[in-house]
């Protein structure tokens, strides 16, 4: 690895210094869509001359606990970076594989083989790792990622705060309890959040089941105490209930106007059916959210085609933008949202951005409150539970190199 002409590669990058109530069936404010991009739109003599791969690691400003599942989640993210040179001195930054052999088959092609313009796709080695192309094409037509798949979405793109976990259960604040977490939701209205998801199931490892039920439903009545009726709440199991438990914890949590749940049990289509039945006959508004573990756009069909689910919400980086917009494609008239899962991942909120700002059947982005000293993302801010985003070039988002020479040691870096 040839570290000096790495860090040479990452200057080049420097910068120079409630819930809507659409959400429930109300059409959702859109822009006409851009012209379509043509493939000969893009220079075809640009090629691909050197590919830079590093880790970059985010930090959060709190310590997150447990969920349903999983044990301490902690204070870090991390993401796997490329730092894609060209030809022309257009650079293109976006999380990749750890792969030094699939760096080295994009060296000498150009953006434009990859680039299908028609299908809002990128077809190359890196399969569904497509954001470093998505940025050099949107750096070389000299337009936001979201132009390129659309911009049919809202300029402030509604958000979520996705990091309310079991804070109750850490030993830092167990003597605190739920006075914790409710200082947390403070902080996210701090940051600008005006909606919040709730891990529950603390009945299915790490409490009795009745105990672990009752501390849910106490949590989630003192957060609807704290927050008002204006804003939003929504809950997520990761699968640590069956329908009937569900059912029995939605008889004391119903009227509290939960927006939707997420992962209540591993998705079927007949028990969301039943599941959402049983929301309608006790006429509360709660959506039915899932599809996070799915890695392929056929596994939603069924539950597209019967509406068994209301939002659906593959991987943001696990689909990456081209599946994400064939995601989209899927939902367009169904009434079905699009909510990628994005957890622990920095990049992944910003991913998540240009797609909601780019399509016309996104929901909310999630948000886990990470940063990095490394990563500059100018042009994102979140104020009343909307983000605004970058409208430079690309995705915007660029290297500080001071910290990256501090903080980061590249992985590999390979050259035509």
């Amino acid at each position: 690895m040839n570290r000096r002409a790495a860090l040479r590669s990452l200057a080049g990058l420097m910068t120079p210094v409630a819930w809507q109530r659409i959400a429930h069936g109300s059409p959702v404010g859109t822009l006409d869509a851009v012209p379509a991009v043509q493939a000969d739109d893009l220079p075809r003599d640009v090629r691909l001359t050197q590919v830079t791969g590093f880790r970059l690691v985010s930090e959060r400003p709190k310590l997150v606990g447990k969920n349903s599942h999983l044990d301490v989640h902690g204070r870090t993210g991390g993401d796997f970076m490329w730092l894609v040179e060209t030809s022309a001195d257009v650079r293109g930054l976006g999380v990749g594989p750890d792969s030094r052999e699939t760096a080295q088959a994009l060296l000498g092609k150009s953006p434009s083989d990859f680039y299908r313009p028609a299908e809002r796709a990128i077809e190359s080695p890196l399969g569904r790792w497509d954001m470093p192309i998505w940025d050099l094409v949107g750096k070389l037509l000299k337009k936001p990622a979201y132009e390129l798949f659309g911009a049919k979405g809202p300029e402030q793109v509604p958000v979520y705060d996705g990091s309310i976990y079991f804070a109750d259960l850490l030993p830092e604040y167990e003597s605190r309890g739920i006075a914790r977490i409710l200082e947390e939701i403070d902080q996210g209205l701090e940051r600008g959040h005006r909606a919040f998801k709730m891990k529950v199931g603390r009945g299915y490892k790490w409490m009795p089941r009745a105990e672990g039920d009752r501390r849910d439903i106490e949590v989630l009545r003192a957060i609807r105490k704290h927050i008002g009726p204006d804003v939003l709440m929504f809950i997520d199991a990761n699968n640590g209930f069956d329908l009937a438990s569900t059912k029995r914890l939605f008889e004391e949590i119903g009227p509290l106007d939960i927006g939707f749940a997420e992962e209540m049990f591993p998705e079927v289509v007949e028990q969301d059916l039943e599941l959402k039945a049983f929301f309608n006959d006790h006429r509360w508004r709660t959506l039915i959210a899932d599809g996070e573990s799915a890695r392929e756009p056929k596994h939603f069909e069924p539950f597209v085609q019967s509406r068994a689910l209301d939002i659906v919400q593959p991987d943001m980086k696990a689909f990456g933008f081209t599946l994400q917009l064939r995601m989209d494609h899927m939902l367009e008239g169904t009434g079905v949202r699009l909510a990628p899962h994005n957890w622990g991942s920095l990049v992944g909120y910003y991913m998540q951005l240009h797609l909601g700002r780019g399509i016309g059947t996104f929901f909310r982005a999630e948000h886990d409150p990470l940063s990095s000293d490394v990563l500059v993302a100018d042009g994102y801010r979140i104020a009343d539970g909307r983000a605004s985003v970058s409208d430079s070039p690309g995705f915007g988002l660029t290297i500080n190199q001071e910290a990256f020479k501090s903080n980061v040691k590249p992985a590999w870096h390979v050259k035509a």
